[in-house]
């Protein structure tokens, strides 16, 4: 979160001097010799793709996707099971309906557990280890297509801010206590409230604390009144998220997610050898 800190600090001018070639380096010249971004034909001139590959570069940059998922693809997704081939349907199909979704109150998506970790935490024994071994919803690849919905929205011109739930937490929780009148906390919610999109990875995994509570509220509250949708993921369940991040912040999230919500249980291909994050 220190590099996602700098990074966001950086982002205006990093997108202002990604748009503007450098005349002066050859290197940077475009191959496709166009004038500031704009290939002119008499009086008539049309935006370059360079331009907008800079654009889409600058998002990227901006997404604060975790660089183990850099690679992330909806091609590179494995579906060794039923279960990982109807979480790619679930989620291209989601994608498919977007820009219609995004009219709508209910324009989020979700993986949830079938049998929340919260639940696993208070069993003991024998039947802890048999009801893990039944509805495990670790490695089954829910981070990456999450990633891979997010490059998909970036291509299509949206900005998305990516976070990991302790990451951010952890991050919201120390700068809490900076001597800088709320300035990072207030720069760390705007980006996950203004984005076009957020994806939440491992939504829950916090440790839940008064003060978290509250900035679960904030983040998904004010996303809810702007009809800005979240993309998460969760090992827990529909009931023990809401024991996780609140009542009112829950009831929003999944209401924001209705239709689009999916319990998820199988194989940990961490476990079996797969490559699946």
């Amino acid at each position: 979160m220190e590099e996602a800190r700098a990074r966001a600090h950086q982002s205006d001018k990093d997108i202002t001097t990604s748009n503007t070639p450098d005349s002066s380096n050859p290197s940077d010249a475009c191959p496709h010799g166009c004038i500031d971004g704009w290939i002119v034909d008499g009086w008539t001139g049309k935006e370059c793709v360079c331009q907008q590959q800079r654009r889409l570069n600058a998002r990227l940059q901006h997404a604060m996707i975790p660089e183990e998922f850099e690679q992330a693809t909806f091609d590179l997704y494995r579906t060794d099971t039923s279960v990982q081939a109807n979480m790619l349907k679930c989620m291209r199909r989601y994608l498919d309906r977007f820009e219609d979704l995004l009219k709508q109150q209910q324009n989020g998506f979700g993986f949830l557990a079938a049998f929340g970790e919260a639940r696993l935490r208070e069993m003991r024994g024998e039947a802890r280890a048999r009801a893990k071994a039944q509805h495990n919803n670790f490695g089954l690849g829910k981070t990456h297509l999450q990633i891979a919905a997010a490059k998909e929205l970036l291509r299509r011109g949206y900005t998305v801010f990516c976070i990991s739930d302790v990451a951010f937490m952890d991050e919201l929780s120390r700068a809490r206590a900076y001597n800088d009148d709320g300035a990072v906390v207030s720069r760390l919610l705007e980006s996950a409230i203004r984005a076009d999109v957020l994806v939440w990875d491992d939504i829950g995994k916090a440790k839940p604390s008064e003060y978290r509570l509250d900035m679960y509220y904030q983040v998904i509250n004010e996303r809810y009144k702007a009809k800005r949708p979240i993309v998460f993921s969760s090992n827990e369940d529909s009931e023990t998220l809401t024991e996780r991040i609140g009542d009112a912040a829950a009831s929003r999230l999944l209401g924001m997610a209705r239709g689009n919500t999916f319990a998820v249980e199988g194989k940990d291909f961490r476990l079996t050898g797969g490559i699946q994050q």
